[in-house]
């Protein structure tokens, strides 16, 4: 048997209210996505983004979080082939296409109009994660472009004006829910990106849970000068667009790191008496843990935080043997 590895790339576009998708029409008739062989030397993205100019000749930066892998068998004469396919998804703001000579034309189609038309299961599953990946995509655009317009529409602004959006896969079946962005997060506007991102990042390691899985953000996403807790009054702010996000997302584990998320999501008081036990909550299943960055003062809190995220990995595992 022979292998194969090719990679490509879901392209999207947004026409008013609907999101159209790019399919390529083969000789034979049949649709499918930019795609091709991953040569020597590249990475299945590059070769997603190389295959996409060449075949359609629009430049594309494919959402850093969305990729599937499909595995298939065909048939060259006699010889079985095994072909792994990475697909990736990229929004473009073009309608223009150039289409070289391996295809015979091209279709902007609805997600409706293309499962209708499409002749491959592995292609319907994929174009199904990617519309329900896209639909979320525009929800967080929209919540976070309100979010960060609230230092010019609150009176009496005393946190930073630097948005510090959550970063993840839209569909994380893990989120993690931290106080408030650092210093350092507010200066690369990024979540727990400084020593307490560190921490955290090892902790999920030691766990086998890796960070690019997960969805970051915290309670209120903006940074409280000289990193105090926020007051009530900027949690109650923000709370609405943190309960959104759950609601975009969809995860099934979230992970409350410290007192202020485990207060606003379930009315701990005290984290140091409850972490590592599970809470089941709509549907959800929230786990409170010690903050990273009381780890980093109290060192010896580091064990007890990795026993919580081994735990949380074994339910995790536990959870996903039943529904399979």
């Amino acid at each position: 048997m022979h292998f194969e590895y090719s990679a490509g790339s879901m392209i999207f576009r947004r026409e008013d209210s609907r999101i159209l998708f790019l399919f390529l029409v083969r000789e034979d008739g049949e649709l499918d996505i930019p795609k091709g062989h991953i040569e020597k030397g590249e990475s299945a993205l590059q070769a997603a983004i190389r295959e996409t100019k060449e075949e359609t000749g629009i430049d594309i930066t494919p959402d850093r979080f969305f990729k599937r892998i499909k595995k298939y068998f065909f048939y060259e004469g006699k010889e079985k082939i095994m072909k792994t396919l990475t697909v990736f998804l990229s929004e473009v703001h073009t309608s223009k296409v150039s289409i070289s000579f391996e295809h015979k034309g091209y279709k902007w189609l609805t997600y409706e109009e293309a499962m209708k038309q499409l002749s491959y299961k592995d292609t319907k599953e994929v174009l199904t994660d990617a519309k329900e990946y896209a639909e979320r995509l525009w929800e967080m655009q929209m919540l976070n472009n309100d979010y960060a317009s609230l230092p010019r529409s609150t009176a009496e602004w005393k946190l930073s004006r630097n948005f510090v959006p959550g970063e993840g896969p839209l569909d994380a079946k893990l989120m993690l829910i931290g106080q408030a962005p650092g210093r350092s997060e507010d200066e690369q506007r990024r979540p727990f990106v400084g020593r307490s991102g560190m921490l955290l990042e090892s902790m999920l390691k030691k766990a086998g849970i890796s960070r690019s899985s997960v969805y970051i953000t915290s309670v209120v996403q903006f940074y409280p000068p000289e990193n105090r807790v926020p007051t009530e009054s900027e949690i109650s702010i923000c709370k609405p667009f943190l309960i959104k996000q759950i609601s975009i997302i969809k995860p099934k584990f979230v992970v409350l790191l410290g007192n202020v998320p485990s207060s606003a999501l379930l009315n701990i008081g005290s984290v140091r008496s409850n972490h590592g036990r599970f809470f089941e909550s709509n549907g959800i299943t929230y786990m409170p843990t010690l903050h990273p960055a009381a780890v980093l003062r109290i060192r010896k809190l580091e064990a007890e935080m990795e026993k919580d995220f081994k735990a949380l990995k074994a339910r995790m595992q536990q959870n996903g043997s039943r529904h399979r």
